[in-house]
């Protein structure tokens, strides 16, 4: 899985206007194969797929059940692409300042109410995003930590929280230790290595945070990379039975 930093398309539309989900990939047996495990709420980046992140979960935690959600904007111009439309969260691959804020509170919200709509409210939920998806993995956090047992940003970026309300769980998600995994890659052409680090610290001042720097990766992600997911899911006592 990987993005490249090709020519920026924007999509049409209000920055921060009101999103939902409506196209979802389940695992097995419609998500219901081991419910006594976690639920993995899977969430892509910009011009890919539910289809696409929904592949490292093999490698991640094979036995567990997960829901890969689609963004519901399509990028323009991917339709007629070789392996079909490409779809985005942000109007923007990498939206800046109050637009990032806006976009990203709107579609966290519409992934949140999506949960709460369509999985039990006793069932943890672990979330896992590359690249917007990896925002919207600690923005989840950000908005009802309560709902989610752990969180995974795979080349991830912060919100600044520059426009008031978008970020409103800040304060009380400090106090409550969530497990959180962020891997980066040191040669990201997308996420600059200042802004990783700063997400990092931003990370370890309200979750309980385990980061990770990879030399030489570029906007994707690493098998080494996906091996200390794993090692780190058991750690936390998400898939240690599975290991």
């Amino acid at each position: 899985m990987s993005q490249s930093n090709e020519d920026e398309a924007v999509v049409p539309g209000t920055v921060g206007e009101p999103q939902r989900v409506s196209v979802v990939k389940y695992s097995r047996k419609n998500g219901q194969a081991n419910v006594r495990r976690p639920m993995f709420l899977l969430l892509h980046g910009w011009g890919s797929n539910e289809e696409d992140i929904a592949d490292i979960m093999r490698y991640v935690a094979p036995y567990s059940d997960y829901a890969s959600l689609r963004a519901p904007m399509t990028v323009p111009g991917s339709e007629s692409g070789m392996f079909g439309p490409g779809y985005t969260w942000f109007h923007r691959s990498r939206p800046q300042g109050e637009d990032l804020d806006r976009d990203g509170f709107a579609a966290a919200s519409a992934i949140d109410e999506w949960v709460q709509a369509n999985l039990p409210a006793e069932r943890d939920v672990v979330v896992m995003g590359f690249s917007q998806g990896g925002m919207l993995a600690a923005h989840l956090l950000r908005i009802n930590p309560e709902r989610y047992r752990a969180a995974i940003s795979l080349s991830g970026f912060l919100a600044p929280g520059e426009v008031e309300g978008t970020a409103p769980a800040d304060e009380r998600l400090a106090a409550m230790e969530k497990p959180v995994f962020y891997g980066f890659g040191t040669d990201d052409p997308m996420v600059p290595r200042y802004e990783s680090h700063a997400f990092a610290a931003w990370l370890d001042e309200h979750v309980w945070l385990r980061s990770q720097a990879y030399e030489g990766l570029d906007h994707s992600v690493s098998m080494v990379e996906l091996g200390d997911i794993r090692r780190w899911l058991a750690d936390i006592d998400v898939t240690s039975g599975l290991m």
